[in-house]
């Protein structure tokens, strides 16, 4: 029998490769044919590197070939194995129009001052320039309201592009969403996931937040239902995790960088900020007490090897700003203004390098020019 490189083809069309839905000439795993007499030679080149793949390719072709075109052919399978190119970082949720780059500000336990640090990251990046939202994604305890001075605020509805949309309540130069809002100051939040979700998609595709550089969410505690719809949601460029140096939080914190590291999340860390690192008396400036333990989060990042983004000692004057609504970024030429200034420029530059990681259509264009940054 004339044995021919268009009969093989044929015979290899009935085949797939393990793992794969087309058959081996579709997936173009056949690389090429040969043919001289009675010999066939096959090339081939798959992506399953396991053993059982690779015998089972083999066995397949010179089975198919011995039934379908000459049950004498003397068949020598070539197999290369090509191992799948790296997954990019995929950007998961829909992006919404104008909003260049969306952070997550977590914490895996309450009561560390994430809140207090996104309220004062929102008005240092608003300070340097950069047009600023804050989603407050804290559905039991929402208190961004209170430290912005809007609690008694309501977002008003305006007509875009013909449908309504929410207005985010504006003060401080920072656009402001909450669903505190829209309870009452002594009314519980009783809600099941679904609906909380539900809320929290209507404060981000129904609202008008028209051009933002900077999104900022402050995620409630914890991990849970909350944070996997708001990751389902939205595309978040990047995390940043708020712990004290305190061991039990410095546990949870860990489980916030996990999550956000599993592979079906995949959401870059951009670093680690140590909250209440230690409290310095009026009266002895030169003195440090570190009344929950010493660089427990800078211990934490080094050992989860993401980046420091720095850290805020026990100021009282931080905590009363945010009672009374003005935050202590606000402050003229004071510490916490400088420090929190500091920490925001760390997270520019972090986003920055993440940004090199992505895809060029998803890349927010970020610039850094003589120690102040700006978005393009």
């Amino acid at each position: 029998m004339k044995i021919n490189k268009e009969t093989i083809l044929k015979a290899l069309q009935t085949i797939t490769v393990p793992g794969e839905g087309q058959n081996m000439i579709e997936s173009g795993a056949v690389k090429n044919v040969i043919t001289f007499g009675d010999e066939v030679i096959v090339d081939i080149t798959i992506n399953n590197p396991s053993l059982q793949a690779k015998k089972r390719v083999e066995v397949d072709i010179i089975k198919v070939i011995h039934d379908k075109v000459y049950d004498k052919a003397q068949v020598k399978v070539n197999l290369k194995i090509e191992a799948p190119a790296p997954k990019a970082n995929v950007i998961k949720g829909k992006h919404i129009p104008g909003i260049n780059t969306v952070i997550a500000v977590a914490s895996g336990k309450g009561g560390v001052g994430k809140s207090t640090v996104t309220a004062n990251l929102a008005i240092s990046l608003a300070a340097m320039g950069f047009k600023v939202g804050v989603l407050d994604a804290d559905i039991y305890g929402p208190s961004i309201p209170i430290m912005f001075d809007v609690a008694n605020e309501r977002p008003l509805a305006v007509t875009v592009d013909g449908k309504s949309k929410m207005k985010p309540v504006e003060n401080y130069g920072v656009k402001v969403l909450s669903i505190g809002f829209f309870t009452q100051p002594d009314q519980a939040v009783v809600w099941r996931g679904p609906m909380a979700a539900k809320a929290l998609n209507q404060m981000i595709f129904d609202a008008h937040w028209g051009e933002l550089d900077f999104m900022l969410i402050d995620l409630p505690p914890g991990t849970g239902d909350i944070h996997l719809s708001i990751m389902q949601s939205l595309p978040i460029t990047g995390a940043v995790i708020v712990s004290t140096p305190q061991h039990v939080a410095l546990a949870d914190a860990k489980k916030g960088v996990a999550m956000f590291r599993q592979e079906s999340i995949n959401v870059p860390v951009l670093g680690i900020i140590e909250n209440m690192a230690y409290f310095t008396p009026e009266e002895l400036p030169n003195n440090k007490y570190y009344i929950f333990g010493q660089e427990g989060a800078k211990n934490l990042s080094e050992d989860l090897k993401v980046p420091f983004l720095g850290e805020l000692p026990i100021i009282q004057s931080i905590r009363e700003a945010g009672d009374v609504g003005r935050p202590a970024a606000l402050q003229t030429e004071s510490i916490s203004k400088t420090i929190f200034k500091k920490i925001t420029q760390n997270i520019v530059q972090e986003t920055v390098k993440r940004n090199n990681d992505l895809p060029p259509t998803e890349a927010i264009k970020i610039t850094t020019m003589a120690g102040c940054s700006a978005v393009k």
